[in-house]
């Protein structure tokens, strides 16, 4: 006898779940987040932080950022002019999941040299 489909009592139109996740799910996102959580970061210094991320993939997930409300955009006015990104109230909000991710990575690489030893 097959097993009865239960119906999901959770709303469906918009999970909040899959909400976050779209800001969240591209690749060095998250460490965007991180590092812009200490404060403005210029995109050289950005490039820095992260020295595998490309150009080009640094400069589509800024922009993403920018348009999901998460960081803001200043051009500086100095010569030549540069750019300096900072986290938003909203992008914030993102620092208490990012630091449990980062927690659990610290947990995760303790227990792989304690089993490599």
């Amino acid at each position: 006898m097959a097993l009865k489909v239960r119906k999901n009592r959770m709303p469906q139109p918009m999970c909040p779940i899959s909400q976050c996740m779209s800001v969240l799910g591209g690749a060095w996102t998250p460490n965007l987040i991180w590092y812009l959580s200490a404060g403005p970061r210029r995109f050289s210094e950005l490039r820095i932080d992260i020295p595998a991320v490309s150009a080009k993939v640094l400069t589509q997930r800024l922009k993403e950022l920018e348009s999901h409300g998460v960081i803001t955009r200043r051009v500086m006015p100095t010569s030549p002019p540069s750019v300096e990104y900072e986290l938003t109230t909203l992008g914030h909000e993102f620092r208490p999941v990012i630091e449990a991710i980062v927690s659990v990575g610290h947990r995760l690489k303790a227990t792989r040299v304690e089993e490599a030893a």
